[in-house]
């Protein structure tokens, strides 16, 4: 049986090699680090989950949730978002499932999204 995919959009490689390993026994997992390169791969793939990062180069977070709610091929993807601000997270709570606040647990990441595949 084929893994469901999983986008982690972090420019963190540090952040972003501990996400992927939390996720990769239940996800195929495509880490991207450019919120350009992520804009571009929401209009071409579906993932069933993504990991975002709010603060990214080139496009930001917000930018590319908005792009998520307005796609229709993703409009129903689980969003996950990581992020250190709290202030910020909380003008998009209505538009995610789960705000995790840095430092993330990769323990409670793995749990989430455990029962969300």
């Amino acid at each position: 049986m084929t893994k469901p995919l999983a986008f982690i959009i972090e420019d963190d490689p540090q952040l972003s090699q501990i996400f992927t390993i939390a996720l990769e026994d239940e996800f195929n997992v495509q880490a991207i680090t450019d919120g350009k390169d992520a804009f571009e791969r929401i209009s071409k793939e579906s993932p069933r989950i993504i990991i975002l990062d709010l603060n990214l180069p080139s496009v930001s977070g917000v930018e590319i949730l908005s792009k998520i709610r307005a796609t229709p091929h993703v409009q129903a993807t689980t969003v996950i978002v990581c992020t250190a601000d709290e202030r910020q997270a909380e003008t998009i709570k209505d538009m995610v499932e789960f705000i995790l606040l840095k430092p993330v647990s990769p323990i409670q990441l793995r749990q989430i999204a455990s029962r969300l595949k």
